[in-house]
């Protein structure tokens, strides 16, 4: 009876003086029946938490006999929540843009990549590099002596620096 009176309640927040001056013009009767209704509605939130507590306490006794515990619990609610995740039309749309991107990356790297070994490869053609290369072989041929002609500029560098050991030692053997 009382759930679907009509009368207007105050809000949270409303004017106190307004809650006062409704309180005063209720009549003697009226304000014993609307206290005897708050009674009852507070005995019902009371039963109902008790109601609510033993559903809860059976709730985590069903789930300790089926063995569920709060890390399976949370383990399901995380996927749970990854696939709403990956199922909103937002994480899709960014899925893919973010897929175009890493292909648009991955072409540009590839071109740059392209690039470089071109410009190399220009530098090694050139004739500076050439007249570079050619004074590394002179410079092989005279510190190896009879080897033939050919190899890296690591194997001349490893002669030069062999022959300069040779002669180190030949300087303190005659001292």
């Amino acid at each position: 009876q009382g759930l679907l009176r009509s009368d207007s309640i105050p809000e949270v927040g409303e004017d106190a003086a307004a809650t006062v001056g409704m309180a005063e013009t209720l009549s003697e009767e009226e304000q014993d029946e609307l206290r005897k209704e708050l009674a009852k509605v507070e005995e019902e939130i009371q039963t109902l938490s008790q109601v609510l507590a033993a559903k809860e306490k059976h709730l985590a006794e069903i789930k300790r006999k089926l063995g569920i515990n709060s890390l399976q619990e949370l383990r399901q609610n995380i996927t749970k929540g990854w696939q709403d995740v990956t199922s909103t039309t937002a994480y899709k749309k960014t899925s893919e843009t973010l897929s175009q991107a890493g292909q648009k990356a991955s072409a540009a790297f590839s071109s740059v990549g392209s690039v470089i070994t071109k410009k190399f490869e220009d530098v090694r053609n050139s004739p500076t590099f050439k007249s570079f290369e050619e004074k590394v072989e002179n410079l092989k041929s005279k510190v190896g002596g009879s080897k033939p002609a050919g190899g890296d500029f690591g194997e001349v560098l490893n002669s030069a620096a062999n022959a300069s050991a040779t002669e180190t030692i030949a300087e303190q053997t005659q001292e």
